[in-house]
């Protein structure tokens, strides 16, 4: 059962809060996130990607980046521009975009919980991706960007944070990208009891997004259970920062293909090819995909529908995704992309972008498109549950949590 605990949160000073919040550190390379600190010097950006305070000559993974992070965060909050809750609670974190709202919880998920896969992982990480966030936390002696997760909607909880919600937020802003946010606290003794006791009934907790925070918010836990080998259970760097979204809120958005190269067919000849397992069909407009199995195909200029035959669909909560359709039946076989991680020919647009950036991009470097129908969070959570892996760029999820609105100190 999940133990998802209310914590001690250090956040941004009201009048600062739509400042500081800033997008996931890894959303932008150096250059841009140089761009976006000196656009808005407040930025939590500045302490999440703290190579933004020193010039090129200087590794962005140097140890005094590290340290520049700690002692920036530190000044944060002893400028006041963060404040720190001395009651342990509870927050509600809502998003609206595009008239769409998900309400979150914000709490602190057990590094314990995460090993003995109560909190079930979709994909693998890299350590070397994670090494930069081990050393972040570790340096700071905080998490300063909280994991997405999800769960199976609650009505206990969902009754507790509709009352919340009821009364004066804690921030209410627009971002520049047009998403308001809205924080809530909840430290009424009795609503943190019931959702903390209404969790603890749950049985599985999933990752949405956020596999390599996690890992190395996990990680760093660990690694001080083995430096302080008296430790109770109940200290901070057991638990980590995250935000928890009940299923029936969140929608993910497709995840889109452009392709390089035919691998040496004519047009003529990879459509030929294509219709051993799909029927293809012209379209004289941008093809948006309906429905499972489905698929949008730009190529030459010209929109294709792609649908799969029934020979090969399958019922297993990995082979029957669309992304693996169209790995096992056109990226491998025919394109001869057997590791779209690693394949230069290949590269991913989020749905964010829009179906006009796959012609945009046909214009540019690729001369192939495939438009994707979205997976859904249930696919998702079967593919958990199986204990299995999806393929690379499975989901894409919007809207983005920001950091800097809530840091729990380890």
């Amino acid at each position: 059962m999940a133990v998802i605990r209310p914590f001690e949160c250090v956040r941004p000073e009201e009048s600062v809060a739509d400042r500081v919040a800033a997008l996931p550190y890894d959303v932008y390379n150096r250059k841009e996130a140089c761009r976006e600190v000196k656009r808005e010097p407040l930025s939590f950006l500045r302490i999440d990607r703290a190579e933004t305070q020193f010039d090129d000559s200087v590794d962005t993974y140097a140890s005094e980046v590290y340290l520049k992070a700690k002692e920036l965060l530190e000044n944060a909050i002893q400028d006041k521009v963060f404040i720190t809750d001395t009651d342990k609670a509870y927050y509600i974190y809502e998003l609206t975009m595009d008239g769409r709202t998900q309400t979150g919880i914000v709490a602190c998920a057990s590094i314990d919980d995460y090993a003995s896969n109560v909190i079930k992982k979709h994909e693998n990480t890299r350590a070397d991706k994670e090494l930069d966030r081990i050393t972040h936390v570790d340096t700071c002696s905080a998490q300063t960007g909280p994991i997405f997760l999800a769960y199976r909607s609650n009505e206990i909880i969902n009754q507790e944070v509709d009352k919340a919600k009821k009364e004066k937020s804690l921030y209410d802003f627009v971002s520049e990208d047009g998403i308001r946010h809205q924080v809530w606290k909840i430290s009424d003794e009795a609503a943190v009891a019931n959702i903390q006791k209404a969790f603890a009934g749950i049985s599985s907790i999933y990752i949405a997004d956020g596999h390599h925070r996690a890992a190395s918010a996990v990680k760093v836990g660990f690694k001080r259970r083995e430096a302080n080998p008296g430790y109770t259970g109940q200290e901070e760097f057991n638990y980590f920062l995250s935000v928890l979204f009940p299923d029936e809120q969140l929608k993910i958005l497709d995840y889109n293909r452009v392709i390089k190269d035919l691998n040496g067919y004519s047009e003529e000849e990879f459509i030929s090819r294509l219709k051993k397992c799909f029927e293809v069909e012209t379209s004289a407009s941008q093809v948006k995909p309906a429905k499972r199995g489905e698929f949008g195909m730009y190529l030459g200029s010209r929109w294709y529908r792609l649908t799969a035959k029934p020979e090969i669909l399958s019922e297993d909560p990995v082979d029957g995704l669309d992304v693996s359709l169209l790995q096992n039946n056109v990226l491998t076989p025919i394109l001869g992309i057997d590791d779209p991680k690693t394949d230069k020919r290949i590269d991913f647009v989020g749905g964010i972008r829009g179906i006009g950036e796959l012609e945009r991009r046909c214009s540019e470097d690729c001369v192939l498109a495939f438009s994707m129908y979205p997976t859904s969070i249930q696919e998702l959570f079967a593919v958990a549950d199986a204990g299995r892996l999806m393929p690379p760029k499975s989901t894409w999820f919007e809207p983005k949590l920001r950091s800097g609105l809530f840091i729990h100190r380890i």
